[in-house]
């Protein structure tokens, strides 16, 4: 039985299928693929970010790859959501539809006043992250971004996380200019103007805008779930009834 691909597209926290762990069920209806970024691994050294490896990691998981047809459906949460619209502007024949968790695609918004704000705060942490230890770069960058207190990495996999927050990119620098014309969710939490301002620039382009609880992870939500499903289900349905 054929079944539609939908490829998950993390953040800067977990990765792979550990990025999602509400939408592991969706396996039963759908193909889908728990993708890991650029330089995110549970063993290799982590690496420096690099927008467009992203999106070719995207776009390499939308491939017909023996399965009889390419394309699928892209959630992404956070920064991957940079990845997803730059595949998706890239690619639109392959990306079906688009969903945008608490998408960080400050480039789009960077005159916006909250977007302005976050950057002011944000920016001079960022131009001294290659003089901070991990610990210190990853402690202010939560107490700066989240307004809380980071507890100490002691275990080698909070290490590595440490380390990989440190190497990442600011989002307001990725090449993202043009929203790609394909069906749009965005689904916020409703916590931070910043991700709120985003979600209102992305739905004056034509995006539907949702909101669940669960601060930066609505999707962990009963209710973000399920707009995730709802969403893919009924772009599903609509390209199906077309094309027959």
């Amino acid at each position: 039985m054929f079944k539609q691909r939908v490829v998950f597209v993390h953040g800067d926290g977990s990765f792979g299928a550990a990025a999602w762990p509400k939408q592991h069920g969706m396996a039963l209806e759908y193909d889908a693929l728990f993708l890991r970024r650029h330089g995110f691994d549970a063993v290799a050294e982590p690496l420096e970010t690099n927008f467009t490896a992203d999106a070719a990691i995207v776009l390499a998981s939308l491939a017909d790859d023996g399965r009889g047809e390419a394309g699928g459906h892209v959630v992404a949460h956070s920064q991957g959501a940079i990845a997803a619209m730059m595949a998706a502007v890239e690619r639109p024949d392959l990306v079906q539809s688009l969903t945008l968790v608490e998408p960080a695609c400050l480039s789009l918004t960077a005159e916006l006043p909250a977007t302005a704000a976050h950057r002011a705060l944000m920016q001079p942490l960022f131009d001294v992250r290659h003089n901070l230890s991990d610990d210190d770069f990853q402690r202010e960058f939560i107490r700066r971004a989240f307004s809380a207190d980071a507890p100490g990495a002691t275990t080698p996999e909070a290490l590595r996380a440490a380390h990989r927050l440190r190497l990442q990119a600011p989002p307001w620098e990725a090449p993202l200019q043009i929203v790609p014309g394909v069906p749009t969710l965005v689904l916020t939490g409703g916590w931070e103007p910043l991700y709120e301002e985003i979600a209102g620039y992305l739905r004056e382009t034509g995006a539907l805008h949702r909101t669940a609880a669960g601060g930066h992870r609505p999707q962990d939500s009963t209710d973000g779930d399920r707009a995730i499903r709802s969403f893919i289900a009924e772009v599903s349905r609509l390209q199906h009834a077309r094309a027959s």
